[in-house]
């Protein structure tokens, strides 16, 4: 019996979302905010990705495609392996290039059309248990109905997502989520088998194209060997984030008590806190920012930051 490939790497992902764009469509449809059909993606076309830079750690926990409708409004959707704090900062730096290089010179601001970021992150950022759809728009504090159309970032935490009887409003996202999350899984002890799996969860055409698409038997050797190797390089990149972050907290127990200490009174900060400090400064330290604008983001000296 043939099994699906995990659509969360990148060789099946960028088969499914990026070379089918009535799969694409339906997708965003199903897991964007949108609050009518009036809203809905009518058609699309995909445009260049950007190529991920070769930063360590992260080189291969990225994937990304690019798509705009035909109302000119553009998504970038990504499926990240990992999470770091510098992460948000970086799928905000790409929603707003986007945004800007709408226009040629001279060009009225007029023609500007919205910027949609969606981020299917298979890791954990928000303490929260229970919260794993993260919706983020530019509204007036203290008045959130009065928004400032442009840019809209959308995270959503798949290890959190739980649902298993959602409202027929949520059903598409519903299916859609549980493909991503659990289609490697079909077949497997303790998991659904994968007729059952593609029962439950093939509820639209582009949905059992999708999981079509994901067989195993419909990738080579060479495509299965690849497809190993993501995994195995995203384990280890994993591992290596961890050691780092274990490093960070050994150096906090140790430095926390002198020099933490002495930042977190300058700060107001407590020792957990500058914990999530440092971890931010080297993130944003990984991504290539100044010392200097690390420094006046976090408030730590450029001296410390050189260290982490």
């Amino acid at each position: 019996m043939t099994h699906f490939l995990d659509p969360r790497s990148d060789m099946v992902f960028k088969r499914i979302f990026g070379e089918h764009p009535e799969i694409l469509r339906e997708f965003l449809n199903g897991v964007l905010p949108f609050e009518n059909e009036s809203e809905f993606i009518v058609s699309l076309e995909y445009l260049p990705g950007e190529q991920v830079p070769d930063i360590p750690l992260i080189k291969n926990s990225i994937v990304d495609v690019r798509c705009k409708d035909a109302s000119g409004r553009q998504f970038i959707v990504e499926m990240q392996m990992a999470w770091t704090n510098a992460f948000l900062q970086r799928v905000l730096f790409n929603a707003s290039k986007a945004y800007v290089r709408q226009l040629e010179k001279g060009e009225r601001y007029e023609m500007l059309c919205p910027v949609y970021g969606l981020s299917i992150l298979d890791d954990t950022y928000e303490p929260d248990p229970d919260s794993y759809y993260h919706d983020y728009r530019i509204v007036e504090s203290g008045r959130p109905e009065r928004v400032l159309e442009g840019l809209r970032l959308v995270f959503i935490e798949l290890p959190k997502y739980r649902e298993t009887r959602p409202k027929e409003a949520r059903k598409l996202r519903w299916a859609w989520l549980k493909f991503l999350k659990e289609a490697g899984h079909a077949g497997t002890q303790g998991h659904a088998t994968v007729e059952e799996f593609r029962e439950q969860v093939g509820i639209t055409e582009p949905l059992r194209k999708a999981m079509s698409i994901a067989e195993e038997c419909g990738f080579s050797p060479a495509q299965l060997d690849r497809y190993d190797s993501f995994w195995d390089l995203v384990s280890r990149e994993r591992t290596l984030m961890s050691g780092k972050f274990a490093e960070g907290r050994a150096e906090g127990r140790a430095e926390g008590r002198a020099e933490g200490r002495a930042e977190g009174r300058t700060q107001g900060l407590a020792e957990g806190e500058i914990l999530g400090v440092l971890r931010a400064a080297a993130g944003m330290k990984v991504f290539g920012m100044e010392l200097a604008t690390i420094s006046e983001a976090t408030g730590l000296t450029v001296e410390r930051i050189a260290d982490l």
